[in-house]
């Protein structure tokens, strides 16, 4: 029997160690998904930790048994911490220190003193804790992926399960000092499902990197490089099928003279100014509202459930924020304007696109008269801007 449970043990250290391999393959191609290389990390103690208690089920002794603990306990820690940083972000190396130190402290000792038996009922008890923790930080974020991260969360909640087996069966023999490794029903149960555990949590790790990478790339496919707003193809693939009522607003901002601000200052001026505008569109909104850059210099600004005449003044508010900025360029001082053109869907709803090029001719208005102003589509007369900033 401990010579089948030998193999065993034997055969779970090596699958962790192709997991671990495989993870480190797959983090080091991209180094994107950093929580994948703490996996890495986690499972390398976890295996150390594994190898040494399968030497210690042939051979018991108190350094063996001290040793494969602390590996162990320092693995399980760091798959928590792992779980801790995809879910936040947080660096884990903290909180994987933390852990490993307090259940050394708490279980080493009484390795160390010959109450082994009491010492894995210690490291089964803080390994149930630890897993069913980390079941429960990847189970809160479900919504990312939720195939791969409710299938992770059952799997570890399963394993804590059986270690947490391993500890009563322990507790109800009272085999407080046992002077090898424990050996029951409830060890070989955890056995097989570490072995099953490891196999589809390695395989469920995997999913949840290609989806990942596969929302990134999407992300940046529809995200503007340089302002970080939304690009022309991602408005129109969220609001072309859209028709638009009169509580819904398009305004398109175009800054003015911008041609002449990469011809005198170069062009890295001209994507400060740009950054900087987009700054202004996304700050301080109350009401909901999405932007975008349509190209060039031109950028388009959807508000949804506004009163009448409230996108002009909102046109009006951030044209005159953006005209009291200073660009600093070297040793010059840009103050740069924008014109921009408003136009709002019918009572009885109007394509988007429609309204969209209501709003690009109302700017074109603003332009032709005379630039720094905001144009309504069906006013006569523009807003000049500069004489509102006149008389204020």
């Amino acid at each position: 029997m401990m010579l089948d449970y030998h193999s065993l043990l034997l055969a779970l250290g090596v699958s962790a160690a192709c997991l671990m391999v495989t993870l480190f393959g797959t983090w080091y191609s991209r180094r994107t998904d950093s929580f994948l290389l703490t996996l890495v990390i986690a499972l390398c103690l976890t295996v150390s930790g594994i190898f040494a208690y399968s030497s210690y089920t042939v051979e018991a002794d108190v350094m063996g048994a001290s040793i494969a603990y602390t590996f162990l306990m320092a693995g399980f820690g760091t798959i928590y911490a792992a779980s801790v940083q995809f879910r936040s972000g947080t660096r884990p190396w903290i909180t994987a220190g933390a852990i490993t130190a307090a259940s050394v402290a708490f279980g080493l000792p009484l390795m160390i003193a010959g109450f082994d038996g009491l010492g894995f009922i210690v490291m089964n008890l803080a390994t149930a804790g630890l897993l069913l923790e980390t079941a429960r930080q990847y189970w809160r974020a479900r919504r990312e992926a939720p195939g791969p991260l409710i299938g992770m969360a059952v799997l570890y909640a399963a394993t804590a399960v059986s270690f947490a087996l391993c500890a009563v069966v322990l507790i109800d023999g009272q085999q407080w000092v046992l002077g090898h490794a424990p050996d029951n029903w409830a060890e070989n149960l955890n056995i097989a499902v570490c072995i099953a555990g490891m196999t589809g949590i390695g395989a469920l790790s995997l999913a949840l990197h290609q989806w990942r990478m596969a929302t990134h790339h999407r992300h940046e496919a529809m995200t503007d490089a340089l302002t970080g707003l939304l690009n022309r193809r991602a408005l129109f693939e969220q609001h072309a099928h859209r028709t638009l009522g009169s509580s819904t607003a398009v305004i398109v901002f175009d800054i003015d003279r911008f041609k002449s601000i990469n011809d005198q200052h170069g062009h890295a001026a001209g994507d400060q100014v740009l950054r900087l505008f987009a700054e202004d569109l996304t700050s301080g909104m109350k009401i909901r509202n999405t932007v975008a850059r349509l190209g060039g210099e031109e950028f388009v600004m959807i508000l949804d459930g506004v009163l009448p005449g409230r996108a002009e003044r909102i046109a009006s508010d951030i044209s005159r924020r953006f005209a009291a900025r200073e660009t600093v360029i070297g040793e010059a001082v840009l103050k740069c304007t924008v014109s921009a053109g408003v136009a709002v869907g019918a009572p009885t709803g109007q394509p988007f696109e429609t309204v969209l090029g209501l709003a690009d001719n109302a700017l074109y208005e603003a332009k032709r008269a005379g630039r720094d102003r905001v144009h309504v589509a069906g006013y006569l007369r523009p807003v000049d801007l500069t004489e509102t900033r006149t008389t204020a």
